[in-house]
């Protein structure tokens, strides 16, 4: 009795050991993966944020150059430390970029809203911040029914800023690589035109210097460390654009309006009173030439352009300028060149300063890996009825035999050539000659300028070399 219950118990353990392990063998319902997939709307690289119908493109690039007689990204030793010609100065700058964009798009009943931004982390020779470098942020703005809002590319610039081949800082032009904080909208007329009205903020960016002459020294006028006697900001710039784009390539004409604000006539009382605002203006027209009878993908880029109390808009990357050489009559040679709207002396109005200028390249693809660019700028600045009180508090404050005004001409051309060994990858080297064209002339007074020694200067014009080689990836 006992064997035959010991016999049925166990089989029923066998069989519901067995039954347990065919349970635990059977398929349970797999939980649904969601793929993400690609979203060909808006062109390459983008793809769907899962659970969304919103598309995202993630891209960018890592840079590394080496600039020769050139702070970063090849702006030439026109001023600052490099300006001083001395062993104060590097020869050399080495810049490491990482930029990286996250573009956003979704389909509306009011069209596409779109997000946008560039986020930049960057070492440079001598810089400070994090780590020894700096963080960035260049674009952020949202677009939505015709209307930007945000930092983006000035309404103003051409779509190659200062850059129509070439990688340094190139004058006569207006550059809004960096971006501008702007409310804008633009309207679409077909046949590829359109017209853009634009609100920008000009602290910064479009702010040159405003300069109370009663109030320098001799050693500011040599060193351009003049207090700028610019107020706060009180109107944006007003900016508008038309603009064609077509196969050809594309023409626009742009114009901006900015306001002249100056403090006050002694910047530490504000009864001692000030002069009355003044409205500056700049103009613009740009054109792009594609597809050239010289080869395959050559282009042609050029820029023109006015402006009256608004210099920042001509030399943006660029000003003031002060540089050293030799000199066969005096301790050292001195180009010094003033970036301002405009000049007045206590009592008085403000006298704007208008400049003209232009910048262009040729662009030629030698084969699908080589191309070579031919690059060149002309700037002429004009300080007109402000050159006469201008030069009189220079030379009162500087003695010697100064003669002459504080107008002048800055013409700059090079060349460059990419290799391009794989897709994305690029190693391209750069050279710029840059003549600063003074029309001060004559030997100053004893005087110390910023970094010098006290000892007499000679007003002469200047010349700078630079260069810049550079290594980046796009991905």
């Amino acid at each position: 009795m006992k064997l035959a219950k010991r016999l049925i118990l166990g089989s029923a353990a066998a069989l519901f050991a067995v039954g347990g392990a065919q349970a635990a063998d059977l398929p349970l319902k797999a939980k649904a993966v969601e793929y993400v997939r690609i979203c060909s709307l808006y062109g390459a690289g983008f793809y769907y944020i899962p659970g969304t119908d919103t598309c995202i493109k993630l891209g960018g690039y890592l840079r590394a150059e080496v600039n020769f007689d050139a702070g970063g990204s090849h702006t030439p030793y026109w001023s600052g430390t490099g300006g001083l010609n001395n062993r104060l100065r590097n020869d050399y700058t080495f810049r490491t970029r990482a930029l990286t964009s996250i573009d956003t798009r979704t389909a509306t009943e009011y069209g596409v809203v779109r997000t946008y931004a560039e986020l930049v982390n960057q070492w440079t020779t001598g810089s400070d911040g994090v780590a020894g470098g700096t963080v960035a942020l260049y674009n952020a703005f949202i677009q939505f029914a015709g209307f930007t809002f945000g930092k983006a590319q000035s309404v103003f610039a051409a779509p190659w800023n200062t850059y129509p081949g070439n990688l340094g800082s190139l004058l006569g032009g207006d550059d809004s690589s960096t971006a501008q904080n702007q409310i804008s909208y633009t309207a679409q007329f077909g046949n590829g035109i359109s017209g853009t009205l634009s609100l920008e903020d000009q602290s910064g960016y479009r702010t040159a210097s405003l300069y109370n002459v009663t109030t320098a020294t001799g050693t500011q006028w040599l060193s351009q460390t003049q207090t700028s006697a610019y107020g706060g900001t009180s109107i944006p710039d007003i900016v508008g654009r038309v603009r064609i784009d077509q196969a050809w390539g594309l023409f626009q004409v742009a114009a901006a309006a900015h306001q002249v604000r100056a403090s006050y006539y002694n910047p530490a009382s504000e009864i001692s009173g000030h002069p009355d605002d003044k409205y500056g203006f700049a103009v613009q027209a740009a054109l792009s030439l594609k597809n050239l009878p010289t080869g395959p993908g050559d282009s042609l880029n050029v820029s023109a352009i006015y402006t009256d109390g608004a210099t920042k808009y001509v030399l943006f990357a660029g000003g003031p300028f002060v540089h050293y050489n030799s000199s066969d009559v005096a301790y050292q040679g001195l180009a010094s060149l003033s970036n301002a709207d405009g000049v007045f002396q206590t009592g008085g109005d403000i006298k704007t300063v208008t400049a003209w200028g232009m910048n262009g390249a040729f662009n030629h693809n030698w084969n699908p890996y080589w191309t070579t660019s031919l690059f060149g700028s002309y700037t002429k600045v004009d300080f007109g009825d402000a050159a006469g009180i201008y030069a009189a508090a220079l030379r009162s404050t500087v003695g010697g035999t100064v003669t002459g005004s504080p107008n002048y001409n800055i013409a700059q051309i090079g060349t460059r050539t990419s290799w391009t060994p794989v897709k994305n990858l690029t190693f391209t080297g750069e050279v710029t000659y840059t003549n600063l064209d003074q029309d001060f002339q004559g030997v100053t007074g004893i005087v110390t300028p910023a970094g010098k020694p006290a000892a007499n200067y000679e007003f002469k014009d200047q010349q700078i070399w630079s260069g810049i080689f550079r290594a980046q990836r796009n991905f």
